[in-house]
């Protein structure tokens, strides 16, 4: 696989997307979720990705308290975002931007993304001159590297790209179910990244979860492999692509980790008997 700039520091090309977090109670299992963060680690995964919302803001406290406060901050790789819900204009962002870092307890992210960017968010984004800070930030120091999440048709991620070539990175759903979807068009878009070079960061490879829980015939379509469990073909398809430089997984306890992990650490790509039972599966 090319090297692009998630190679830098990226040990491998998965990543803990932290959406879906172990719970009690409502509250984030810290124990289980310190359990998780140091296997991630201990099997040379390093990649964390969190946003303001997830977990109405209890995933970036999570993370201070589980990963940032317990590691020297050059063992992991740290993505944050820059959510619509919480600025209207320009003068938001750098307080919610401050108060970002001080709830993961870091002082720089990794990556801070311009979060779920469509054809609306686009243009409040503009309007808010939301790159154009975190360009700043970047300058800073605050900031490693710039990037998107996107959730919208291709024409409109060319139009992206275009308008802001310092764009770093592309966070895009991407799995065998919507690569061909007229509504998600995950193949087009991930055409538009290649077409400018922009390094991928797919999310959504389970479909939110749609593809563990697969109908009867497709799960034994993909048993009849013996090769591994639903997750590890849906996860393989989307790494197994060129220029795909991450696939996060959102892992809500310690048996999806370990399973994760168990066929990810030493990755391979689907071969074709696999992709061709990947397009059986997808059919039905």
């Amino acid at each position: 696989m090319e090297r692009t700039i998630l190679d830098e520091n990226v040990k491998k090309n998965f990543g803990f997307g932290c959406m879906r977090l172990p719970m009690k109670d409502k509250e984030v299992d810290k124990e289980e979720f310190t359990k998780m963060v140091d296997a991630f680690l201990s099997a040379g995964f390093n990649y964390f990705d969190t946003a303001h919302g997830y977990l109405e803001g209890k995933s970036e406290l999570a993370l201070r308290d589980c990963l940032t406060s317990r590691y020297p901050r050059e063992a992991y790789i740290l993505t944050n975002k820059l959510s619509t819900t919480y600025f209207n204009k320009e003068e938001d962002i750098r307080p919610l931007f401050e108060s970002q870092l001080k709830a993961c307890g870091v002082e720089y992210f990794d990556f801070y993304l311009m979060h779920a960017q469509d054809r609306n968010n686009f243009e409040k984004y503009k309007r808010c001159r939301a790159y154009e800070t975190a360009f700043e930030l970047k300058k800073e120091g605050k900031v490693r590297h710039v990037g998107i999440s996107f959730h919208d048709k291709a024409e409109i991620l060319e139009r992206i790209l275009s308008t802001y070539p310092e764009i770093e990175a592309v966070q895009i759903q991407f799995n065998y179910v919507d690569y061909e979807d007229v509504s998600v068009e995950s193949r087009k878009c991930y055409e538009v990244c290649r077409k400018f070079a922009k390094p991928v960061i797919v999310m959504e490879p389970l479909k939110g979860g749609s593809l563990v829980n697969l109908p009867s015939g497709a799960k034994q379509i993909l048993e009849n492999l013996h090769g591994g469990s639903p997750a590890s073909y849906a996860i393989r398809f989307a790494a197994s692509f060129e220029g795909i430089a991450m696939v996060l997984s959102g892992m809500g306890d310690m048996q999806m980790m370990e399973d994760n992990i168990g066929f990810m650490k030493d990755f391979v790509p689907l071969n074709a008997e696999e992709m061709d039972a990947i397009q059986k599966v997808c059919a039905i």
